[in-house]
């Protein structure tokens, strides 16, 4: 399934993730470069939707599911300061610096948690690559 509040495309739903009830559960979610984006095009702005979105979507995951989530750091202050104070959780996390143009590297949280967005490029110059993983008994 394919999930897009704006994206007007076949097989695409076209629903807030925030509000996706869907009768099923899924083993693999997937959000690339999504979640820090999710109401900042809103009016209002509502910056930490993309949190509770994700909160919504870990629902969503059938037992033993998994969700991996690309967060691409400095382009949602309040999402990166959830991050920074620990309530935005993993159960693992793996980080990207960005080195020149499009090459990267595997970095530690200390040399990426204040990057910031690259809006000329445009692209993230420090990413978060988070797992979160439901355990058979949750």
């Amino acid at each position: 399934d394919i999930l897009d509040k704006y994206e007007v495309a076949e097989g695409v739903i076209n629903e807030d993730a925030v509000d996706f009830d869907p009768p099923k559960q899924y083993d693999l979610i997937v959000s690339i470069f999504t979640l820090q984006v999710i109401g900042l095009d809103e009016a209002p702005q509502e910056p930490a939707k993309g949190f509770r979105a994700m909160q919504n979507l870990k629902r969503l995951l059938a037992p033993s599911g998994r969700m991996i989530i690309l967060h691409a750091l400095g382009h949602n202050y309040e999402m990166d300061e959830l991050l920074k104070n620990g309530e935005m959780k993993f159960d693992k996390q793996f980080y990207l610096k960005r080195i020149t143009d499009y090459k990267w590297k595997e970095a530690i949280w200390d040399d990426v948690k204040d990057l910031t967005y690259d809006y000329s490029t445009p692209t993230a110059n420090g990413v978060v690559i988070g797992i979160i993983e439901k355990s058979s008994s949750q």
